[in-house]
């Protein structure tokens, strides 16, 4: 799992590049979980639902969740009604792009929260930095169609040129299908979220 960072640098990319928000299927009424979702203690289900509330500036407010002008164009940002602790640092504003979701933390130097997360260093150069590691990579069944698909999930710890002075920590969940010369193995519904 932590060479798939390093097998294929698209894999840590994702935590960046403006990938669609994922439907939201979930039945569910919990309430949402910022800490969690950030720190990869969720699945990809519980991040689903975020979608359709971040869609809904009203409703996105009603959860805590102010938006705030579009500075980076991969990227949405949110003031937080009240202060979330992730990683064992506090922060106001959590950033949403595509498939990710992250706290914008005041922290210049993203090495120390990469080392404490154990992350593989992905790029660190020209000011940039990049680290992440693969927490979940599993076979599931997306309970409607029966199609086969691999639920990913990905911590990671960057800098973006928007933000200088700041690092961005967060956790990246997705579904994807599986390459076509690849077999299913064995699979768990999608519908668990975990």
């Amino acid at each position: 799992m932590g060479s798939a960072l390093l097998r294929n640098p698209l894999v840590l990319l994702r935590t960046l590049l403006p990938l669609p928000l994922l439907l939201a299927s979930t039945a569910s009424a919990a309430p949402l979980d910022l800490p969690a979702l950030i720190e990869c203690r969720q699945g990809v289900a519980e991040h689903a639902a975020l979608a359709p509330l971040l869609a809904d500036p009203l409703k996105a407010v009603a959860h805590g969740l102010q938006p705030l002008p579009q500075g980076n164009q991969f990227m949405s940002e949110y003031r937080l009604a009240s202060p979330i602790t992730v990683f064992g640092q506090q922060t106001e504003r959590v950033a949403v792009a595509g498939a990710s979701v992250m706290a914008v933390l005041d922290q210049a130097d993203p090495r120390p929260l990469a080392k404490q997360l154990a992350l593989e260093i992905g790029y660190d150069q020209d000011g940039k930095f990049m680290a992440g590691r693969e927490l979940v990579s599993r076979d599931v069944t997306d309970p409607k169609t029966g199609e086969a698909q691999i639920e990913s999930i990905i911590l990671s710890v960057s800098t973006v040129a928007t933000h200088p002075g700041r690092t961005l920590a967060g956790c990246t969940y997705s579904l994807d299908l599986p390459a076509e010369d690849e077999g299913p193995a064995a699979t768990v519904p999608a519908a668990d979220g975990h």
